[in-house]
């Protein structure tokens, strides 16, 4: 088999194991809390991801850099990941619906600690194996991470028609998952490490210098909407198919096939994803990162306000679809086109430290905040309220998260100076 073949081939697996990991639970999480009665607790679960990942990801990529091979780091967090997530799904078998706040949230939180550094990571281990191998990032990497989103997608599959998006099974899936890349990661090719001199600074011992990259005006602007983009990001995970969910409440559309089947419906923005990611060589080549942002700014307001319009039959449900196609876009056009934007314009002995500040930033900040803020709003337009009135209330949230990414297109479209040269 070709070298190049055979490489993509590894890595191809690798990112389908990394998502599927986290597609087990990411959008059906929100409808086990809900149906334990923890459904205020939503934006709690949601913002701890984002805790987690103020430090973490950048911290577990300090640690790539200066000491642990990437590969080998990827697959540690993993065994350790799918112990946690492996011990909160046990708390969930022992004691059922009558499962306690502070009986899930820790060992959730544990599990979560150690996942979420493990997406830079996998870009990290993409990105040297790639570039060593003589290949273009920009040009190789999106088709190797479409298969991440179709492990995603599998997973969301598997707890949709098992039934475990309603319990605590979507866990064991997760953790399964887990299991298996953490075995497989230490096959996958060498990334280097740099000790670099004794007498190095400080801020070179500890791997910080990829936080330099704040000096830089235009990297430091494009740092900040990554923050405010990421604020975006878990509001729809979180909170979507608990709202679809809550159509249930009405006789009309008790039985209707997408609130029956709400995360298989909500699979369809992964789906999207997967085509949008292909999309990505051509438009950062094309209109560069300026451009290929904006359209995600646009697309995530599309992405609210069509939810809040849309309804689980007739037309309401062709606006229901339309919010999960244009879902792969809002996505990827700001996450994978980031997180490449990134490595472009990082020197390469940072490169997993960056990618870790670029997820602290997103993941972090912007996920931490973006969820609180949700779960404010959220429960400001719906707490109390039952039937007609409750979804007036989500109809209302979903247009407070669109005007939001409105106001932010605007904005990063004045404050972004950035001038793509086409043929670079």
């Amino acid at each position: 088999m070709d070298s190049k073949l055979n490489l993509k081939l590894r890595l191809i697996v690798m990112n389908f194991l990394i998502f599927a990991v986290w597609g087990a639970y990411l959008c059906s999480l929100g409808i086990y809390l809900g149906r334990v009665g923890m459904g205020a607790k939503i934006g709690q679960f949601f913002a701890v991801q984002g805790i987690i990942s103020l430090f973490m990801p950048a911290l577990m990529g300090i640690v790539a850099d200066r000491w642990i091979p990437a590969q080998k780091l990827l697959g540690l967090c993993h065994l350790l990941s799918a112990l946690f997530m492996a011990i909160a799904g046990f708390m969930g078998k022992r004691y059922g619906a009558d499962i306690q706040f502070g009986q899930l949230f820790p060992w959730y939180t544990l599990a979560v600690a150690f996942f979420m550094p493990t997406i830079a990571l996998g870009n990290s281990v993409s990105y040297n194996a790639l570039t060593k191998a003589g290949m273009d990032t920009v040009k190789d990497f999106p088709p190797i991470r479409v298969f991440g989103t179709i492990g995603f997608i599998l997973s969301m599959w598997i707890v949709n028609f098992t039934g475990f998006k309603n319990d605590h099974n979507q866990l064991f899936v997760s953790a399964a998952w887990g299991l298996l890349l953490g075995i497989y990661a230490f096959t996958l090719p060498n990334c280097p490490v740099d000790r670099g001199k004794k007498s190095a600074s400080l801020v070179d011992a500890f791997g910080l210098r990829a936080f330099t990259l704040f000096k830089d005006s235009k990297m430091c602007i494009f740092f900040i909407f990554s923050f405010l983009l990421g604020m975006c990001l878990q509001v729809t995970n979180g909170f979507a198919t608990p709202y679809l969910d809550a159509f249930g409440q009405l006789p009309e559309y008790a039985n209707a096939f997408a609130v029956k089947n709400n995360v298989f419906l909500s699979s369809i923005s992964q789906v999207s994803e997967t085509l949008c990611i292909l999309l990505i060589p051509f438009c950062l080549k094309r209109f560069g990162i300026k451009k290929v942002m904006l359209i995600s700014f646009v697309a995530w307001f599309l992405r609210f306000g069509l939810l809040g319009a849309g309804s689980p039959t007739g037309f309401g449900l062709v606006l229901f679809i339309l919010s999960m196609i244009v879902y792969g876009v809002a996505f990827d056009f700001f996450n994978i086109s980031g997180s490449l934007f990134v490595d472009q314009n990082t020197d390469p002995s940072i490169r997993s430290s960056a990618q870790g500040v670029f997820m602290m930033m997103t993941n972090g900040l912007g996920a931490t905040i973006g969820s609180l803020c949700a779960q404010a709003v959220v429960n400001h337009y719906t707490t109390g309220k039952a039937g007609v009135e409750l979804l007036s209330g989500w109809t209302s949230a979903w247009y407070v998260f669109a005007l939001f990414a409105l106001v932010l297109a605007f904005l990063f479209a004045f404050l972004f100076k950035y001038k793509h040269e086409a043929t670079k």
